[in-house]
């Protein structure tokens, strides 16, 4: 059952033992989960995310509307067995997470140059200025 919360903090906390972000004596933490860090460099923008325990499938980017999202999906599953086949543990655990970045409209695919080694996802993208709105005179057509 879920308790409120009162003032950010909720009562049973202390009496159960827990600390916030755990149950049971299992983290349930996610704040160290696509931690980012982004240099500005003189031709554009450097992006590092840590992504701790996903694998380079499980890792996509999407280039839509002027925003890069960066996403990640993981499925694993942990069985251990006895010599007869019976279960002794069986642990599964599946999770997402994605950020999203303005990188602004003029920016293609092409140019977003993308590396995944140890867990670690760094982007290069390139500074472009937006091109100049071209001014179109329309004309309404005037009959008689």
């Amino acid at each position: 059952m879920l308790m409120p919360s009162i003032f950010g903090e909720n009562l049973l906390d202390d009496f159960f033992g827990f600390t916030p972000g755990e149950s049971f004596g299992r983290t349930r933490n996610m704040t160290g989960l696509m931690q980012t860090d982004i240099t500005e460099t003189e031709n554009g923008y450097e992006v590092t995310i840590d992504l701790p325990g996903f694998k380079k499938e499980d890792v996509k980017g999407e280039l839509k509307d002027g925003y890069l999202v960066v996403s990640a999906v993981t499925n694993n599953s942990r069985d251990e067995k006895d010599h007869e086949g019976k279960y002794i543990r069986r642990e599964r655990y599946s999770g997402s997470c994605s950020r999203s970045f303005y990188v602004g409209e003029d920016v293609t695919q092409e140019d977003i140059k993308a590396k995944f080694e140890d867990g670690t996802l760094k982007l290069s993208i390139p500074k472009k200025e937006p091109a100049p709105a071209v001014n179109e005179s329309k004309y309404i057509a005037i009959e008689g």
